[in-house]
């Protein structure tokens, strides 16, 4: 239980840290891998609050496609990725405005008392069975038809091709 506490408070501390990280970065590539590193402890938390399939779902939907297809995006409008001129993060107005909700939000959050409800699990293999019984293919399939795209565009925005 203890160990499970301290995962919990770690894996949320590795989640705070790359969300801010990601709006404080100079670089758009840095901030798209912070972003996936925030997807990747989220679904650790999931997997913690034993949903497992959300947790799966974290990993392959956001940590895998839409960190793809954010990469895809950059690569196809910049050709210079890395340079100063794809810079981004936010200046300090907007930081010490999320700073003041937060302070607000936690404030109303203390006030509030703390509810007891009884969490209950859900089948895993019914729900997925649910989602995916006929379409699973068609999602490999789709899958599979993107990694020639991918690489398409790499191809297309690297520099010095003929």
């Amino acid at each position: 239980m203890i160990l499970e506490a301290l995962a919990f408070i770690v894996l949320g501390a590795v989640a705070v840290f790359t969300a801010l990280a990601s709006l404080l970065v100079r670089e758009l590539v840095h901030t798209i891998l912070w972003v996936a590193t925030f997807f990747v402890a989220l679904a650790g938390l999931y997997f913690l609050l034993s949903a497992p399939f959300l947790g799966v779902l974290q990993l392959g939907v956001y940590a895998g496609a839409v960190t793809i297809l954010l990469l895809f995006g950059v690569m196809v409008t910049r050709k210079r990725i890395f340079a100063r001129e794809a810079a981004t993060g936010i200046g300090p107005a907007p930081l010490a405005l999320a700073l003041l909700v937060t302070v607000v939000l936690a404030t109303a959050a203390a006030a509030v008392p703390a509810a007891t409800t009884q969490v209950h699990g859900y089948a895993v293999a019914l729900l997925s069975a649910a989602l995916f019984n006929d379409y699973g293919a068609w999602l490999l399939l789709l899958g599979l038809v993107m990694l020639p795209a991918l690489a398409g565009a790499i191809y297309l925005v690297r520099e010095g091709r003929d």
